[in-house]
């Protein structure tokens, strides 16, 4: 068992770096930033003006009319909202390279025939994309920290992090899904734009699921990322939404170390 933690912190460590030393890592952390504060931005400004609107139409009506708006819910689940619509870009884009490079650097037959296991080397992968992905998250705590901390009444921190926790557990299937499209081509845009396709097709599959109804609707709305995504940022800890996001982790996980495996049979 130290053995197979030990090899998993090693392909961590090495995919960790791969990222803190890349210049195109670097241009999607900005990129992310600069999308992530412009629609906060954007938000919180459109909700304060909302709010003091209905506030002037209550005072003009003697306390009745338009109802209070709870602002600081309403920012971070339209902020999470957009926050899961730019990760649908962002996060493709850093699960592309994970194995497609090692392809192009002729690496990834050493990988298929070390002693380290293909779940070792999997794990390891996904834990170093999703680490530089919640580091990706931290300086977004900040602002929020600051526009929401002056709030009256105080705004419930644990509504925050679940919201986030749910956008890591999103990041997570989706990386993991990636990672698995990404060993089975050596091209990065080709990986890059079948994630994004299939990430599309089971955020969607929702609203098609609806117009189905009947049993095949109720499997199809359960798999879903948006159906469970937002009842996690509303505040709804489900366990079937739980579940759903650790499957996704899972067969991503499963589906790699086979297509390795099998890379492995045909270069023996």
């Amino acid at each position: 068992m130290g053995i197979i933690m030990g090899n998993i912190l090693a392909i961590y460590r090495k995919e960790l770096q791969s990222y803190i030393s890349s210049p195109f890592a670097y241009l999607i952390a900005g990129i992310f930033w600069f999308l992530a504060g412009f629609f906060f931005s954007i938000i919180l400004q459109q909700l304060i003006e909302n709010a003091a609107a209905f506030d002037l139409q209550r005072q003009q009506l003697g306390g009745q009319g338009a109802p209070s708006v709870d602002v600081p819910y309403l920012v971070v689940q339209n902020f999470l909202g957009s926050l899961s619509s730019i990760a649908l870009v962002i996060l493709p884009m850093l699960s592309m390279g994970l194995y497609t490079e090692e392809r192009k650097r002729g690496t990834l037959e050493l990988l298929s025939t070390s002693p380290i296991t293909n779940w070792a080397v999997a794990l390891g992968k996904l834990l170093g994309v999703l680490t530089f992905f919640v580091t990706l998250l931290m300086p977004l705590l900040i602002y929020e920290a600051i526009a929401l901390g002056a709030s009256n009444p105080p705004f419930s921190i644990g509504i925050v992090l679940l919201g986030h926790g749910a956008v890591i557990l999103l990041a997570a299937s989706i990386l993991s899904l990636g990672m698995f499209i990404s060993s089975l081509t050596d091209s990065t845009i080709l990986s890059a734009i079948l994630t994004f396709a299939l990430v599309i097709v089971l955020w969607v599959i929702d609203g098609a699921a609806k117009s189905m109804g009947g049993p095949m609707g109720d499997i199809l709305s359960h798999l879903s990322l948006l159906k469970h995504y937002t009842n996690l940022i509303q505040g709804v800890v489900d366990s079937s939404s739980l579940l759903v996001f650790a499957s996704y982790i899972f067969t991503g996980l499963f589906l790699t170390a086979q297509s390795i495996d099998a890379l492995r049979y045909q270069r023996s």
